[in-house]
């Protein structure tokens, strides 16, 4: 078996410099699709979520009341939770956004977007802009590490003040207590990493009643508009 041929150390900086047209094409590609779709709420969640599921029942009529409310939904654009989201959207008729990512074998986009808001990705880190440039809020249902990866980017994108603040509310109390008792444990108490004030970047909810109130008393003073 012939062996590949190894590329050069500068051949490697030369297809990095290269990377960067790529990287403008989708940064262009998202703006132009986002900037016409008006208010939206980001649903983030696992892709693991059947539709069986009371996390999937959950994530679909917190998206049908945000789109009673006047807002798009966006998603990742896959299936589970994400899938939940774009689906309440349509039940209503309303703005179905997913931003999808391609992954060698996991992730297709699911049959519940709208055909010009279907944008795919190579980059996580241009699909996450997105998220945040175009959200007027953040709903995080239970989800793994891609989850927590979109939760934790909005979070120290807000306590950094690099974008406005949003209501970012973590849905389902059940699935995200352990977490929040660690923030107070381990990370405030014992190692005094965050501060308490960092509590106040995001509110737990039971109840797609919940999100829609702590999202509409955010909103009513300050208006709509992108983050940056």
């Amino acid at each position: 078996m012939s062996k590949q041929p190894q590329l050069s150390w500068s051949e490697i900086k030369s297809n990095d410099s290269w990377s960067i047209f790529k990287i403008m094409s989708e940064f262009v590609e998202g703006y132009e699709a986002l900037q016409r779709v008006g208010p939206c709420v980001s649903i983030y969640g696992s892709a693991r979520t059947g539709p069986d599921t009371p996390t999937y029942a959950s994530a679909r009529e917190v998206a049908q009341r945000l789109v009673d409310a006047g807002y798009g939904v966006i998603t990742g654009g896959g299936p589970g939770v994400m899938e939940a989201g774009n689906r309440g959207a349509q039940d209503r008729h309303g703005v179905s956004v997913g931003l999808n990512i391609e992954l060698p074998f996991e992730q297709k986009h699911n049959d519940y977007i709208d055909a010009d808001t279907c944008i795919n990705f190579d980059y996580f880190f241009v699909r996450k802009v997105m998220f945040v440039k175009y959200s007027q809020a953040f709903v995080v249902m239970p989800g793994g590490f891609g989850t927590m990866d979109e939760l934790f980017e909005a979070l120290t994108l807000m306590q950094t003040f690099k974008i406005d603040k949003q209501p970012i509310i973590l849905y389902d109390s059940t699935f995200w207590s352990g977490l929040l008792d660690w923030f107070k444990d381990i990370m405030e108490t014992r190692y005094q990493t965050i501060s308490p004030d960092d509590y106040n970047l995001f509110r737990m909810a039971d109840s797609p009643d919940e999100v829609i109130h702590a999202i509409e008393a955010f909103h009513k003073n300050k208006g709509l508009k992108p983050n940056f």
